[in-house]
């Protein structure tokens, strides 16, 4: 069967930066970052004290009272998130001629609702011996997929509608799986992405004890350097993206605009280790090949490449070495940078994020800087002769991007997006 082709038509998005797409890019572009001294909760006994956390976000602005008490965090960023989307794409403007039963809706996290787990785990631990009482909403609030089943709800899209879950690579595994239905003809359009709101106790204390986040209190902003001899662990952020996937020519038939056309998706694991990425990026090699497979693509074709680039030490070493091998020689053409520098990471949500950067990427020819790099910052084993974007975007025609995420577990996603052409 002849594949159908797909196209973005739709972006939201509820981030560090900025709570739409406009002001994220924008803040993304100028190389700002988003990390601050942690507001959730009180962190001043954690190793880490600061984090990437959304900012003037009011739910009371956003969803009436009974509703706030339906949805964790996660679940409202989802929804804001969503809710952008599908005005941004008009799918659902009064008058739009659409079939609801093939609009989906495939939303990830790779937590989900860890607030509310823990608010009411440690509700039993304080009055146990009273016996189990628990908020109705316990476990609709918290399961990693009941943002997309809100948002189903919320238009009455009957189409495909269920979560991902495979940790950081949960939403760039929820496009493919979007994309894949799409082409395969099973739905005319479906509303994807990822979102994340881990940044409390459990969330903090957990990676602080894998010693996986970065401690630099002293100076927030600058604690995400990837790429750089000095990264000492990741940024945590949250947040929501989410995108409207469509059929190339449902989207034509209703003079949709459109952003970009996704290319191709590739997914490998590195069945290496529980938390570690395999230290020659061979699952890392393997997805973006199989992406590129997919895409009918060839390295040369790529001008782009947002990397996973958590600012981990041995992470960044390993997807470097992976790019160098696909890539060859074309690796010195491209333009390679980890917007995690600013936003920091969203677990679950990233992928969506990074997907929505190579997207604005595709359609405005500028690509958005690595921050944080200094001279005389570089690692032995890293080869600074690729063009990491340090510190300053850089204009250039992009005509196709990729876009890394990986993550524990051993999960590998590779999303290709590239300028549309009739």
């Amino acid at each position: 069967m002849e594949l159908k082709r797909v196209v973005i038509t739709g972006l939201g998005a509820v981030t560090p930066l900025g709570n739409d797409v406009a002001s994220t890019w924008e803040a993304a572009i100028n190389g700002e970052s988003g990390a601050a001294p942690i507001t959730h909760f009180d962190a001043s006994k954690f190793k880490t004290q600061f984090a990437c956390e959304v900012k003037n976000f009011n739910a009371d602005e956003h969803f009436d009272r009974r509703k706030v008490r339906q949805l964790d965090l996660y679940a409202q960023y989802a929804l804001v998130a969503a809710r952008q989307a599908v005005a941004d794409s008009g799918i659902d403007a009064e008058g739009a001629d659409i079939n609801k039963n093939r609009v989906g809706v495939i939303v990830a996290a790779g937590i989900g609702g860890l607030h509310t787990f823990e608010e009411e785990a440690g509700y039993y631990a304080k009055n146990e011996e009273k016996g189990p009482k628990y908020n109705p909403f316990f476990i609709p609030k918290m399961i990693a997929d009941i943002a997309s089943g809100h948002i189903s709800m919320e238009y009455g899209y009957h189409g495909p509608n269920y979560g991902v879950v495979s940790a950081c690579a949960s939403s760039n595994n929820a496009i493919i799986d979007a994309f894949n239905l799409i082409r395969l003809g099973k739905a005319d359009a479906i509303i994807t992405g990822g979102a994340e709101a881990a940044i409390y106790p459990a969330g903090v204390g957990g990676f602080n004890s894998m010693h996986a986040l970065s401690t630099r209190n002293d100076s927030p902003k600058t604690a995400s350097r990837p790429f750089s001899k000095s990264r000492d662990g990741f940024v945590m952020g949250e947040g929501s993206v989410v995108l409207v996937l469509e059929e190339l020519e449902h989207a034509l038939a209703r003079g949709a605009k459109i952003y970009a056309e996704v290319a191709g998706g590739g997914m490998s694991a590195d069945a290496h280790h529980l938390t570690a990425t395999h230290p020659e990026g061979l699952g890392a090699i393997l997805s973006m090949r199989n992406a590129l497979e997919d895409a009918n693509m060839k390295p040369e074709d790529i001008d782009y490449i947002n990397v996973h680039g958590t600012s981990t030490p041995v992470g960044d070493i390993s997807e470097v070495k992976a790019i160098v091998e696909v890539f060859g020689d074309s690796a010195h053409k491209l333009n390679i940078s980890s917007t995690k520098s600013m936003t920091g990471h969203l677990l679950g949500a990233t992928g969506a994020l990074e997907a929505m950067f190579s997207v604005k990427a595709v359609q405005e020819d500028i690509v958005p800087p690595t921050i944080n790099h200094e001279e005389g910052d570089e690692d032995e084993e890293i080869d600074y002769s690729l063009n990491f974007t340090f510190n300053r975007a850089q204009k250039r025609e992009v005509r196709a991007a990729l876009s890394n995420a990986f993550g524990f577990g051993g999960h590998n996603a590779t999303v290709i997006v590239k300028k549309f052409r009739k």
